[in-house]
């Protein structure tokens, strides 16, 4: 398939296509009938992310506060069985491996043994120590040390005027026991076991932010145009549910001129399903 044959058809419809964008740090974006593509993504890309763009298109036409709802999944496919979130999902998985946050996953599997190791050195000094309970010790001591700061901040400064000049210091999470060198081990652990309790909700926070974007209807039934230029069998096989159904509305012509589209890039070899 020819990317330039591609354009020119978008284009023949009224969209405004460009290739040599930034895609607003995406590797593709589509709002009011213009599609951006970055010029940083790799050339076998670029027409995945065209039909990725083009399903936007579609699916503003059929849904056009779809940008602002996210879409809904009975307006792509007429019905919304509860099979097809979970293959949608699948091919989504298999376009975009970034859609699986391994690595923040992996990051919140470490950040969870920091935790763990941080509690066990805090229970050799008090075995009953138990993060969801107050930790008395430790709240007597900290109100009179700098240190207090810590316990919401990984750096902090403070600056502490004097009568000639003023005094700044900087405290850091790295340098507990440095800066604070007569504070005991167990509740310089908690401290960074504090630390890294922020660091997780973090971590939590981005993976529900992609997992929402990811599982939107819009990006699922992108994906799934796009999966199926990208591995057709493939896409049949992780998801049958739903690709009879998306090719059963594509040849109706609910899609409109999607099936145009397939047509130009030979996906449409595959028998109605009634």
């Amino acid at each position: 398939m020819d990317k330039k044959v591609l354009i020119r058809y978008f284009e023949s419809l009224g969209l405004s296509v460009h290739t040599a964008t930034k895609a607003r740090g995406h590797q593709g974006f589509f709002l009011n009938n213009r599609i951006d593509i970055s010029k940083n993504i790799k050339e076998t890309r670029v027409i995945p992310t065209l039909l990725h763009e083009f399903a936007h298109y579609i699916h503003s036409k059929l849904e056009p506060n779809m940008n602002k709802t996210g879409g809904s999944l009975q307006i792509l496919f007429q019905e919304c069985e509860d099979n097809y979130f979970d293959e949608l999902v699948k091919i989504t998985n298999f376009v975009d491996g970034n859609s699986l946050c391994v690595r923040l996953y992996e990051h919140k599997d470490r950040v969870k043994n920091d935790i763990k190791k941080c509690e066990s050195i805090i229970k050799i000094y008090y075995p009953k120590f138990l993060r969801s309970k107050k930790f008395k010790e430790f709240d007597k001591y900290i109100k009179r040390s700098n240190a207090r700061y810590l316990l919401k901040y990984d750096r902090v400064k403070i600056i502490e005027s004097g009568f000639f000049r003023k005094n700044i210091k900087l405290y850091t999470i790295d340098n507990i026991e440095k800066d604070f060198n007569d504070m005991p081990a167990a509740f310089a652990a908690y401290i960074r076991l504090r630390s890294y309790q922020r660091k997780q909700k973090r971590i939590s926070s981005r993976i529900n932010k992609y997992k929402k974007y990811y599982e939107r209807p819009a990006e699922l039934f992108a994906r799934l145009v796009e999966g199926l230029y990208i591995d057709k069998e493939w896409v049949e096989a992780i998801a049958p549910n739903v690709v009879n159904k998306f090719y059963k509305l594509l040849y109706e012509g609910y899609y409109m001129e999607l099936s145009e589209v397939f047509e130009m890039c030979d996906l449409l070899d595959k028998e109605v399903v009634t």
